[in-house]
């Protein structure tokens, strides 16, 4: 797959250009390394992200890698994915003219200096790998199938697994299994598009 450039980003997100490019004039001014990764914006400090860029369907907004460390004096942050994201804090916009261009500036200057100094959240380590019981019932009517899926290393076999267990509907975890079944047929992770 071919990687877009930040300027491309910003042009095919044309409803939130504006306010992605005021958002990067901010940032950039910092000192901050532009790179682009998960085919998105991201800066960085000697080689660690320290915020990301990103456009959706109601927002454009500003990805804090560690901003749940952040003192937040504003109340600015949210968790987007509470009770997964452990770390990472976004701070969302629906207009260029809600960005107040120092603040914005003083949350990132406090994240650049909290990565500086190896400030940061580690990631949980050896959670166990808990497989859902549809997933395991495919398995029992596919031995094939659970054989591909052993290949897959511990992360991936644990994005199939999330995957099926964050549908709170059984309908929807049966079609979700019938989507990724060809994908571990063929020894594809769940999320190998967004990896480089």
């Amino acid at each position: 797959m071919q990687q877009i450039t930040v300027d491309e980003y910003i042009l095919k997100n044309e409803k939130w250009s504006e306010l992605l490019q005021k958002l990067r004039r901010i940032i950039l001014s910092t000192g901050l390394q532009e790179t682009v990764k998960w085919r998105s914006p991201v800066y960085t400090v000697n080689n660690k992200i320290v915020v990301g860029i990103g456009a959706f369907k109601s927002y454009a907004g500003i990805w804090f890698f560690q901003g749940a460390l952040l003192k937040d004096t504003q109340g600015k942050l949210i968790n987007a994915q509470e009770g997964r994201t452990i770390a990472m804090r976004q701070w969302r916009f629906q207009s260029a003219g809600e960005i107040d261009q120092r603040l914005v500036k003083a949350y990132v200057v406090e994240a650049v200096q909290n990565q500086k100094i190896g400030k940061a959240i580690k990631p949980v380590r050896n959670k166990p790998l808990i497989i859902p019981d549809e997933l395991i019932t495919s398995f029992k009517e596919n031995p094939a199938v659970e054989k591909c899926f052993d290949r897959f290393t511990l992360s991936q076999k644990r994005e199939y697994a999330e995957y099926i267990i964050e549908a709170k509907k059984r309908e929807t975890k049966i079609k979700r299994i019938v989507k990724i079944i060809p994908m571990i047929v063929e020894g594809k992770g769940l999320n190998d598009k967004y990896r480089k």
